[in-house]
């Protein structure tokens, strides 16, 4: 995703009021709100939701890291940084990162 859509979400944030006027705590219960969103539509195998949900869950995200005063590409940045260096197997479905 072209950063240019994360700057047009905080826009739309900031237009809302969400990074100043939100709630940390109420902003997290809205993305696991979409989370659940997003299980129902795997659940059901329904693509077209399963895209709105992710794209809802990433607004969400991307207004709460605002409200940090932080921006998500460099939350993303950090953690691939340091998942990209994890070793692991798939089991169950399930990536597993190896104990140390």
């Amino acid at each position: 995703m072209e950063s240019h859509y994360f700057n047009l979400i905080r826009t739309w944030g900031l237009q809302k009021g969400i990074p100043i006027k939100g709630d940390p705590k109420t902003q997290s219960i809205k993305a696991m709100e979409e989370l659940g969103e997003l299980a129902h539509a795997i659940l059901k195998n329904d693509k077209e939701e399963i895209s709105d949900a992710i794209g809802d869950v990433v607004i969400v995200l991307t207004n709460l890291a605002a409200m940090y005063n932080m921006n998500i590409e460099n939350c993303i940045k950090d953690s691939y940084d340091v998942v990209s260096k994890r070793s692991g197997n798939m089991i169950n479905g399930t990536f597993v990162k190896d104990k140390k």
